[in-house]
């Protein structure tokens, strides 16, 4: 199968032929139709991310169908379209697992870092963690929402019943969050880099009632704040920004070190805290969610073989909304940008 396989870190991906994988014990074969980008794949391959498999297929926003079955899995089944998150596994019997907090087990595997990922035609992953795909939604469309959407909806569960949300960085994750945040009638407020009209304007479009940059005074103190950009330097910003009990979610893997900052802007027990992975729940109350409310991807389409293209745009930050490379997607239901 064709495939984009990173072999160092700090490293273009190489477009390679790698045998097709061969699903274990309780896993699935999945044939790709569409994966997206996601930040966290640029982490990896820039190194900012230790240890991952090496050779590794990045990619953890796949949308696919099932086309093999271990003998032992009874569902999801042959033909059926599935989504394929980070998470991809947990042990099940780690203090966090027997407490319902998965997404911080000990001895967690992640698609497209421990396991190889969805920048190929074909994927393995572990059946218990797919997640059926509605069906009113394309594969184009449902790509960002196993990672973006995911990720996202667990940050603004994180941020409590905040009704006037900030939102510092408006990108693939930041573009869904705002529309659901609309759909629950609360305020949203969009916080950019400086001079990036575009994706002030964006937010404007999807609902934001005000988007300025870091620079800019907000017009009202946030009941919270979610930071989706990977800078440090955003926190002091936010906790400054956001009223007394208040909270800040810092929803990415990764971040620029956060500067020192005085005790005053955490006193009046506001709260700092970070969102990690997700788990299978939350995916399970994202997508019934998603079924009864209009939330619309904003995607950038790219063939497999343009994923360097792909991750150069997403780093320059060149994208409004989500990146999604094509991979094979069929010519019927489920298909359409």
């Amino acid at each position: 199968m064709r495939a984009m396989v990173l072999k160092a870190p700090r490293t273009a991906l190489l477009e390679s032929k790698v045998p097709v994988p061969e699903p274990r014990a309780g896993e699935v074969l999945v044939k790709v139709r569409a994966c997206g980008l996601c930040r966290t794949d640029l982490h990896v391959v820039d190194g900012e991310l230790e240890r991952p498999k090496l050779p590794l297929i990045p990619g953890h926003q796949i949308v696919g169908e099932v086309v093999t079955a271990s003998p032992d899995v009874n569902g999801p089944c042959v033909g059926q379209r599935v989504g394929i998150p980070w998470l991809g596994w947990t042990c099940g019997s780690c203090e966090h697992c027997l407490a319902g907090r998965e997404n911080l087990c000990d001895n967690a595997r992640f698609t497209g870092y421990d396991i190889d990922g969805g920048y190929a035609e074909y994927a393995v992953a572990h059946a218990a963690f797919c997640f059926p795909i509605p069906e009113d939604l394309s594969d184009i469309q449902a790509a960002p929402l196993l990672c973006a959407g995911l990720i996202g909806y667990r940050s603004l569960v994180a941020a409590g019943d905040a009704r006037r949300l900030g939102l510092y960085g408006f990108g693939a994750a930041a573009h869904i969050v705002a529309q659901v945040a609309r759909h629950q009638g609360r305020r949203v407020f969009a916080i950019t880099r400086p001079g990036d009209i575009a994706s002030q304007d964006f937010a404007r479009r999807l609902g934001a009632e005000w988007a300025g940059d870091t620079t800019a005074p907000l017009p009202v103190q946030l009941d919270a704040a979610i930071i989706f950009a990977p800078a440090g330097e955003l926190v002091p910003l936010a906790l400054a920004a956001t009223r007394s009990g208040g909270t800040v979610v810092c929803a990415g893997i990764h971040m620029s070190d956060i500067p020192t900052f005085p005790y005053a802007l955490l006193w009046h027990e506001r709260t700092l805290r970070s969102v990690a992975n997700l788990t299978r729940r939350d995916g399970a109350e994202f997508f019934a969610l998603v079924s009864h409310i209009s939330i619309h991807s904003s995607v950038t389409q790219l063939p497999l073989e343009r994923a360097n293209e792909a991750l150069a745009q997403l780093k320059a930050g060149n994208v409004q909304g989500a990146i999604v490379l094509r991979v094979g997607l069929s010519t019927g239901a489920g298909t359409a940008s």
